[in-house]
Protein backbone atom coordinates (compact mmCIF):
# COMPACT_ATOMS: atom_id res chain seq x y z
CA UNK A 1 0.00 0.00 0.00
CA UNK A 2 2.72 2.07 0.72
CA UNK A 3 4.34 2.03 -2.87
CA UNK A 4 0.84 3.45 -4.41
CA UNK A 5 1.49 6.72 -2.57
CA UNK A 6 4.57 7.53 -3.67
CA UNK A 7 5.05 10.37 -6.08
CA UNK A 8 4.63 9.47 -9.81
CA UNK A 9 6.65 11.15 -11.92
CA UNK A 10 4.76 14.64 -12.91
CA UNK A 11 4.18 15.47 -16.53
CA UNK A 12 5.86 18.81 -17.87
CA UNK A 13 2.84 20.21 -18.20
CA UNK A 14 1.93 20.47 -14.84
CA UNK A 15 2.24 23.99 -13.23
CA UNK A 16 5.32 24.91 -10.57
CA UNK A 17 2.53 25.25 -8.12
CA UNK A 18 0.87 22.22 -8.26
CA UNK A 19 4.18 20.38 -8.24
CA UNK A 20 5.50 22.10 -5.04
CA UNK A 21 2.05 21.69 -3.35
CA UNK A 22 2.09 17.64 -4.68
CA UNK A 23 5.74 17.76 -3.03
CA UNK A 24 4.67 19.13 0.15
CA UNK A 25 2.35 16.68 0.87
CA UNK A 26 4.38 13.75 0.40
CA UNK A 27 6.81 15.25 2.66
CA UNK A 28 4.91 16.51 5.33
CA UNK A 29 2.46 13.10 5.57
CA UNK A 30 3.15 9.85 6.00
CA UNK A 31 0.65 6.99 5.24
CA UNK A 32 -1.60 6.01 7.88
CA UNK A 33 -5.13 4.70 8.90
CA UNK A 34 -7.46 5.14 11.90
CA UNK A 35 -8.56 2.79 14.16
CA UNK A 36 -12.34 3.66 13.55
CA UNK A 37 -11.84 3.11 9.45
CA UNK A 38 -8.99 0.97 9.04
CA UNK A 39 -9.85 -0.19 5.38
CA UNK A 40 -9.29 3.73 4.20
CA UNK A 41 -5.59 4.41 4.45
CA UNK A 42 -4.76 8.35 4.43
CA UNK A 43 -1.39 10.34 4.24
CA UNK A 44 -1.50 12.35 7.67
CA UNK A 45 0.52 14.94 8.95
CA UNK A 46 1.75 14.60 13.19
CA UNK A 47 0.90 17.92 14.68
CA UNK A 48 -1.85 20.30 13.02
CA UNK A 49 0.67 23.87 14.75
CA UNK A 50 3.65 22.48 13.04
CA UNK A 51 2.43 21.91 9.85
CA UNK A 52 0.48 25.10 9.20
CA UNK A 53 3.69 26.86 10.29
CA UNK A 54 5.52 24.84 7.60
CA UNK A 55 2.94 25.74 4.86
CA UNK A 56 3.58 29.19 5.71
CA UNK A 57 7.10 29.28 5.37
CA UNK A 58 7.21 27.26 2.12
CA UNK A 59 4.32 27.83 0.20
CA UNK A 60 4.00 31.63 1.25
CA UNK A 61 1.28 32.40 -2.06
CA UNK A 62 -1.10 30.16 -1.02
CA UNK A 63 -4.90 31.17 0.72
CA UNK A 64 -3.92 30.93 4.80
CA UNK A 65 -6.55 27.65 5.77
CA UNK A 66 -5.52 25.71 8.71
CA UNK A 67 -4.38 22.38 7.38
CA UNK A 68 -7.90 20.30 7.96
CA UNK A 69 -7.04 17.73 5.15
CA UNK A 70 -3.88 16.37 6.99
CA UNK A 71 -6.11 14.57 10.33
CA UNK A 72 -8.88 12.41 10.51
CA UNK A 73 -11.47 14.01 12.39
CA UNK A 74 -14.52 12.30 14.59
CA UNK A 75 -17.31 13.34 12.81
CA UNK A 76 -15.80 12.50 8.94
CA UNK A 77 -14.63 9.24 10.47
CA UNK A 78 -18.21 8.90 11.74
CA UNK A 79 -19.76 9.39 8.74
CA UNK A 80 -16.93 7.12 7.00
CA UNK A 81 -17.79 4.41 9.24
CA UNK A 82 -21.56 4.31 8.42
CA UNK A 83 -20.86 4.37 4.97
CA UNK A 84 -19.14 1.71 4.61
CA UNK A 85 -21.23 -0.43 7.30
CA UNK A 86 -24.33 0.74 5.23
CA UNK A 87 -22.93 0.39 1.67
CA UNK A 88 -26.96 0.51 0.28
CA UNK A 89 -26.79 4.46 1.29
CA UNK A 90 -24.69 5.07 -1.69
CA UNK A 91 -24.34 1.84 -3.88
CA UNK A 92 -25.10 2.95 -7.44
CA UNK A 93 -25.33 6.58 -6.29
CA UNK A 94 -24.06 10.18 -6.86
CA UNK A 95 -22.61 11.44 -4.08
CA UNK A 96 -20.91 14.91 -2.57
CA UNK A 97 -18.79 14.85 0.20
CA UNK A 98 -18.61 18.65 0.84
CA UNK A 99 -15.62 20.53 2.64
CA UNK A 100 -13.68 16.81 2.01
CA UNK A 101 -10.72 17.32 4.05
CA UNK A 102 -8.30 14.13 3.48
CA UNK A 103 -11.41 12.66 1.66
CA UNK A 104 -11.88 10.01 4.09
CA UNK A 105 -15.74 10.42 3.65
CA UNK A 106 -15.51 10.69 -0.16
CA UNK A 107 -13.02 7.32 -0.53
CA UNK A 108 -15.41 5.54 2.18
CA UNK A 109 -18.30 6.38 -0.07
CA UNK A 110 -16.33 4.52 -3.21
CA UNK A 111 -15.04 1.82 -1.79
CA UNK A 112 -19.13 0.71 -0.69
CA UNK A 113 -19.70 1.43 -4.39
CA UNK A 114 -20.68 4.52 -5.21
CA UNK A 115 -20.93 5.22 -9.25
CA UNK A 116 -19.53 8.77 -9.07
CA UNK A 117 -17.82 10.78 -6.13
CA UNK A 118 -17.40 14.42 -6.11
CA UNK A 119 -15.35 15.95 -3.20
CA UNK A 120 -14.95 19.33 -2.90
CA UNK A 121 -12.87 21.86 -0.72
CA UNK A 122 -12.04 25.11 -1.00
CA UNK A 123 -8.44 24.36 0.42
CA UNK A 124 -5.81 23.60 -2.47
CA UNK A 125 -3.94 22.06 -0.34
CA UNK A 126 -7.34 19.69 0.30
CA UNK A 127 -7.73 18.62 -3.40
CA UNK A 128 -4.19 17.89 -3.92
CA UNK A 129 -4.55 15.32 -0.49
CA UNK A 130 -8.14 13.85 -1.82
CA UNK A 131 -6.63 13.09 -5.38
CA UNK A 132 -3.76 10.98 -4.11
CA UNK A 133 -5.56 9.46 -0.72
CA UNK A 134 -8.41 8.64 -3.08
CA UNK A 135 -5.77 7.31 -5.86
CA UNK A 136 -3.88 4.98 -2.67
CA UNK A 137 -6.96 3.23 -2.00
CA UNK A 138 -7.73 2.29 -5.81
CA UNK A 139 -10.94 4.52 -5.86
CA UNK A 140 -11.76 7.01 -8.01
CA UNK A 141 -12.92 10.50 -6.76
CA UNK A 142 -13.30 13.55 -8.69
CA UNK A 143 -11.70 16.56 -6.83
CA UNK A 144 -12.91 19.84 -6.61
CA UNK A 145 -11.97 23.46 -5.11
CA UNK A 146 -14.72 25.18 -6.24
CA UNK A 147 -16.89 27.08 -3.22
CA UNK A 148 -20.39 25.25 -4.12
CA UNK A 149 -21.94 26.81 -1.12
CA UNK A 150 -21.94 30.22 -2.20
CA UNK A 151 -25.32 31.54 -2.83
CA UNK A 152 -24.33 32.59 -6.52
CA UNK A 153 -22.89 29.06 -6.60
CA UNK A 154 -24.54 27.34 -10.22
CA UNK A 155 -23.99 23.84 -8.35
CA UNK A 156 -26.47 20.93 -10.36
CA UNK A 157 -27.96 19.50 -6.98
CA UNK A 158 -30.24 17.04 -9.09
CA UNK A 159 -26.81 15.99 -10.44
CA UNK A 160 -26.59 14.36 -6.70
CA UNK A 161 -28.47 11.55 -4.48
CA UNK A 162 -26.57 11.69 -1.36
CA UNK A 163 -24.62 15.06 0.28
CA UNK A 164 -22.07 13.45 2.78
CA UNK A 165 -20.13 16.11 5.36
CA UNK A 166 -17.53 15.97 8.18
CA UNK A 167 -16.45 18.67 10.57
CA UNK A 168 -18.11 21.27 9.11
CA UNK A 169 -19.95 23.42 12.22
CA UNK A 170 -16.83 24.47 13.65
CA UNK A 171 -17.34 27.79 12.65
CA UNK A 172 -20.55 30.17 13.18
CA UNK A 173 -20.06 32.00 9.74
CA UNK A 174 -19.33 28.89 7.83
CA UNK A 175 -22.35 26.89 10.07
CA UNK A 176 -25.06 29.20 8.66
CA UNK A 177 -23.89 29.06 4.70
CA UNK A 178 -23.47 25.33 4.98
CA UNK A 179 -26.66 24.84 6.40
CA UNK A 180 -28.30 26.97 3.83
CA UNK A 181 -26.65 24.78 1.24
CA UNK A 182 -27.32 21.56 2.84
CA UNK A 183 -31.34 22.62 3.03
CA UNK A 184 -30.70 23.12 -0.31
CA UNK A 185 -29.46 20.08 -1.28
CA UNK A 186 -32.33 18.28 0.98
CA UNK A 187 -34.84 19.96 -1.05
CA UNK A 188 -33.46 19.27 -4.37
CA UNK A 189 -34.17 15.52 -3.48
CA UNK A 190 -30.73 14.44 -1.83
CA UNK A 191 -29.95 12.45 1.47
CA UNK A 192 -27.94 14.79 3.61
CA UNK A 193 -26.28 12.74 6.20
CA UNK A 194 -23.39 14.67 8.27
CA UNK A 195 -20.75 14.00 11.03
CA UNK A 196 -20.30 16.21 13.85
CA UNK A 197 -18.97 15.19 17.87
CA UNK A 198 -21.30 17.80 18.83
CA UNK A 199 -20.24 21.38 18.27
CA UNK A 200 -21.86 24.42 19.52
CA UNK A 201 -23.08 25.46 15.23
CA UNK A 202 -24.33 22.46 14.69
CA UNK A 203 -28.41 23.13 13.82
CA UNK A 204 -29.71 19.70 15.86
CA UNK A 205 -33.11 21.49 15.28
CA UNK A 206 -33.21 19.99 11.45
CA UNK A 207 -31.15 17.06 11.89
CA UNK A 208 -32.07 13.79 13.18
CA UNK A 209 -30.40 10.99 15.14
CA UNK A 210 -28.70 7.91 12.49
CA UNK A 211 -26.22 6.43 14.67
CA UNK A 212 -23.35 6.80 17.45
CA UNK A 213 -19.81 6.13 17.65
CA UNK A 214 -16.83 6.24 20.34
CA UNK A 215 -13.99 7.46 18.02
CA UNK A 216 -10.56 6.88 19.08
CA UNK A 217 -8.71 10.11 18.99
CA UNK A 218 -5.05 11.96 19.92
CA UNK A 219 -5.38 12.75 23.64
CA UNK A 220 -3.79 16.54 23.13
CA UNK A 221 -6.27 17.16 19.90
CA UNK A 222 -9.73 16.46 18.52
CA UNK A 223 -8.28 14.24 15.44
CA UNK A 224 -6.69 10.91 14.79
CA UNK A 225 -3.03 11.78 13.30
CA UNK A 226 -0.53 10.04 11.20
CA UNK A 227 1.55 9.43 14.58
CA UNK A 228 1.18 6.45 16.41
CA UNK A 229 0.20 7.08 19.75
CA UNK A 230 -0.99 5.06 22.85
CA UNK A 231 -2.35 8.31 24.25
CA UNK A 232 -5.50 8.05 23.12
CA UNK A 233 -8.98 8.95 24.10
CA UNK A 234 -12.53 8.66 22.61
CA UNK A 235 -15.12 11.00 21.49
CA UNK A 236 -18.43 10.86 20.63
CA UNK A 237 -19.34 11.77 17.46
CA UNK A 238 -22.96 11.50 15.63
CA UNK A 239 -24.25 10.94 12.20
CA UNK A 240 -27.40 12.84 11.80
CA UNK A 241 -29.65 12.57 8.78
CA UNK A 242 -30.75 16.23 7.69
CA UNK A 243 -34.83 16.32 7.76
CA UNK A 244 -36.54 18.28 4.66
CA UNK A 245 -37.45 21.82 5.56
CA UNK A 246 -37.55 25.62 4.59
CA UNK A 247 -34.01 27.05 4.16
CA UNK A 248 -36.22 30.51 5.22
CA UNK A 249 -36.89 28.83 8.80
CA UNK A 250 -33.54 28.28 10.04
Amino acid sequence: MTDQLELAPQPTELPDWLVAQVEFFLQHTSPSSTPHVPEVVLRLGNEAVPLWHAIERKLPRRTKVPPYWGFAWPGGQAVARYVLDHPQLVAGKRVLDLASGSGIIAIAAAKAGAARVMAHDVDPLAVVAITMNADANGVAVEASGVDIVREDSDFDMSAIDVVLAGDIFYDHDLAIRATAFLQRCRIAGCVVLLGDPGRAALPKQLLAKRREYLVPVSADNQYTAAAASDDLTSVLATVWELEAGNPAAS
